[in-house]
Protein backbone atom coordinates (compact mmCIF):
# COMPACT_ATOMS: atom_id res chain seq x y z
CA UNK A 1 0.00 0.00 0.00
CA UNK A 2 1.03 3.04 -0.74
CA UNK A 3 1.66 6.13 1.62
CA UNK A 4 -0.41 9.47 1.18
CA UNK A 5 1.15 12.10 -1.38
CA UNK A 6 -0.50 14.62 1.65
CA UNK A 7 2.20 13.66 4.10
CA UNK A 8 0.17 12.35 6.81
CA UNK A 9 2.54 9.07 7.30
CA UNK A 10 -0.95 7.34 6.78
CA UNK A 11 -1.62 4.89 3.78
CA UNK A 12 -3.59 7.01 0.95
CA UNK A 13 -6.41 4.40 1.64
CA UNK A 14 -6.73 5.46 5.17
CA UNK A 15 -6.03 8.82 4.51
CA UNK A 16 -7.64 10.78 1.55
CA UNK A 17 -8.14 8.53 -0.72
CA UNK A 18 -12.06 7.45 0.98
CA UNK A 19 -12.51 11.31 0.63
CA UNK A 20 -10.92 11.41 -3.26
CA UNK A 21 -13.28 8.37 -4.35
CA UNK A 22 -16.66 9.80 -2.53
CA UNK A 23 -16.83 7.13 0.01
CA UNK A 24 -16.23 9.63 3.00
CA UNK A 25 -16.71 13.14 3.19
CA UNK A 26 -13.58 15.21 4.99
CA UNK A 27 -14.31 15.90 8.51
CA UNK A 28 -12.52 19.41 8.21
CA UNK A 29 -11.47 22.23 6.33
CA UNK A 30 -7.55 20.40 6.42
CA UNK A 31 -8.41 17.30 5.50
CA UNK A 32 -9.97 18.51 3.03
CA UNK A 33 -7.09 20.99 1.63
CA UNK A 34 -5.05 17.82 2.52
CA UNK A 35 -7.42 15.54 0.00
CA UNK A 36 -7.40 18.19 -2.39
CA UNK A 37 -3.02 18.13 -2.73
CA UNK A 38 -3.10 14.33 -3.05
CA UNK A 39 -6.01 14.84 -5.79
CA UNK A 40 -3.64 16.95 -7.69
CA UNK A 41 -0.84 14.62 -6.82
CA UNK A 42 -2.98 11.67 -8.06
CA UNK A 43 -4.66 14.01 -11.21
CA UNK A 44 -8.07 13.55 -9.88
CA UNK A 45 -9.54 16.40 -11.14
CA UNK A 46 -13.06 15.49 -10.76
CA UNK A 47 -12.83 15.88 -7.14
CA UNK A 48 -10.69 18.87 -7.36
CA UNK A 49 -13.36 20.70 -9.70
CA UNK A 50 -16.35 18.90 -6.93
CA UNK A 51 -14.45 20.39 -3.74
CA UNK A 52 -14.79 23.84 -4.70
CA UNK A 53 -17.86 25.98 -3.65
CA UNK A 54 -19.21 27.77 -6.74
CA UNK A 55 -22.31 30.58 -6.66
CA UNK A 56 -24.87 30.62 -8.98
CA UNK A 57 -23.54 32.32 -12.40
CA UNK A 58 -19.97 31.57 -10.82
CA UNK A 59 -17.66 30.49 -14.30
CA UNK A 60 -15.88 27.95 -11.50
CA UNK A 61 -12.24 26.58 -12.26
CA UNK A 62 -11.17 25.78 -15.41
CA UNK A 63 -11.33 22.42 -16.00
CA UNK A 64 -8.21 22.08 -18.77
CA UNK A 65 -5.67 24.61 -16.87
CA UNK A 66 -6.49 22.40 -13.43
CA UNK A 67 -5.82 19.02 -15.38
CA UNK A 68 -2.55 20.77 -17.12
CA UNK A 69 -1.20 21.73 -13.72
CA UNK A 70 -2.16 18.40 -12.07
CA UNK A 71 -0.58 16.10 -15.06
CA UNK A 72 2.24 17.97 -15.57
CA UNK A 73 3.48 18.52 -12.10
CA UNK A 74 5.75 16.38 -9.78
CA UNK A 75 4.47 17.24 -6.48
CA UNK A 76 6.72 16.67 -4.14
CA UNK A 77 5.21 17.62 -0.62
CA UNK A 78 2.45 19.95 1.61
CA UNK A 79 3.28 21.62 4.66
CA UNK A 80 0.90 23.28 6.76
CA UNK A 81 1.65 26.09 8.16
CA UNK A 82 -1.34 26.89 9.99
CA UNK A 83 -5.08 26.25 10.72
CA UNK A 84 -7.88 28.42 11.86
CA UNK A 85 -11.68 27.12 12.90
CA UNK A 86 -12.26 24.25 10.39
CA UNK A 87 -12.97 21.61 12.66
CA UNK A 88 -16.39 19.28 12.33
CA UNK A 89 -18.11 21.40 14.61
CA UNK A 90 -17.33 24.82 12.51
CA UNK A 91 -18.91 25.97 9.36
CA UNK A 92 -15.85 27.88 8.34
CA UNK A 93 -12.31 27.48 8.17
CA UNK A 94 -8.94 28.83 7.11
CA UNK A 95 -5.45 26.77 5.93
CA UNK A 96 -2.59 28.19 5.28
CA UNK A 97 -0.14 25.91 3.04
CA UNK A 98 2.88 25.63 0.88
CA UNK A 99 2.64 23.02 -1.81
CA UNK A 100 6.04 21.73 -3.60
CA UNK A 101 6.13 20.91 -7.03
CA UNK A 102 8.56 20.39 -9.80
CA UNK A 103 7.26 21.78 -13.62
CA UNK A 104 9.19 22.24 -16.79
CA UNK A 105 12.63 21.20 -14.64
CA UNK A 106 11.88 24.27 -12.09
CA UNK A 107 11.41 23.61 -8.32
CA UNK A 108 7.99 25.68 -7.22
CA UNK A 109 6.26 26.66 -3.92
CA UNK A 110 2.45 27.46 -4.00
CA UNK A 111 2.45 29.50 -0.70
CA UNK A 112 -1.48 30.34 -0.03
CA UNK A 113 -4.35 30.76 2.63
CA UNK A 114 -7.07 29.19 1.80
CA UNK A 115 -10.60 29.52 3.00
CA UNK A 116 -13.13 26.86 3.69
CA UNK A 117 -16.75 26.73 4.24
CA UNK A 118 -19.18 23.72 5.12
CA UNK A 119 -22.39 23.57 3.02
CA UNK A 120 -25.01 20.78 4.27
CA UNK A 121 -22.22 18.94 5.89
CA UNK A 122 -19.79 18.97 3.32
CA UNK A 123 -16.43 21.01 3.52
CA UNK A 124 -15.55 23.06 -0.01
CA UNK A 125 -13.08 25.39 -1.01
CA UNK A 126 -14.18 28.53 -0.98
CA UNK A 127 -11.55 30.78 -2.56
CA UNK A 128 -7.52 31.69 -2.07
CA UNK A 129 -4.87 33.99 -1.18
CA UNK A 130 -1.46 33.60 -2.60
CA UNK A 131 1.18 34.58 -0.33
CA UNK A 132 3.89 36.58 -1.75
CA UNK A 133 7.91 34.82 -1.25
CA UNK A 134 10.53 37.20 -1.49
CA UNK A 135 13.82 36.40 -3.69
CA UNK A 136 16.49 37.19 -2.10
CA UNK A 137 20.24 37.13 -3.95
CA UNK A 138 22.83 34.26 -2.97
CA UNK A 139 25.30 37.07 -4.63
CA UNK A 140 25.68 40.74 -4.68
CA UNK A 141 24.59 42.00 -8.14
CA UNK A 142 26.68 42.55 -11.22
CA UNK A 143 26.81 45.97 -12.01
CA UNK A 144 27.01 46.98 -15.80
CA UNK A 145 31.21 48.25 -15.50
CA UNK A 146 32.01 45.20 -13.27
CA UNK A 147 34.19 42.26 -14.28
CA UNK A 148 32.10 39.69 -16.10
CA UNK A 149 31.77 36.77 -13.10
CA UNK A 150 32.83 34.27 -16.20
CA UNK A 151 36.17 35.19 -15.89
CA UNK A 152 36.21 36.60 -19.41
CA UNK A 153 38.35 39.41 -18.01
CA UNK A 154 35.40 41.83 -20.12
CA UNK A 155 32.94 44.06 -18.27
CA UNK A 156 30.08 42.42 -17.92
CA UNK A 157 28.00 44.63 -20.38
CA UNK A 158 30.22 43.57 -23.33
CA UNK A 159 29.94 39.98 -21.92
CA UNK A 160 27.39 38.03 -20.35
CA UNK A 161 25.32 41.21 -19.86
CA UNK A 162 25.14 42.82 -23.74
CA UNK A 163 21.91 42.70 -24.91
CA UNK A 164 20.90 40.16 -28.03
Amino acid sequence: MEACPCGSGRKYEECCGPYISGKAKAPSAEALMRARYSAYAKGEVDFIVSSCHREEGDGGIDLEATKRWSEGSKWLGLRIHRVEKGSPLDDKGLVEFSATYEQGGLREEHHEIGSFVKKDGTWLYESGEIVPTTVVRSSPKVGRNDPCPCGSGKKYKKCCGAAD
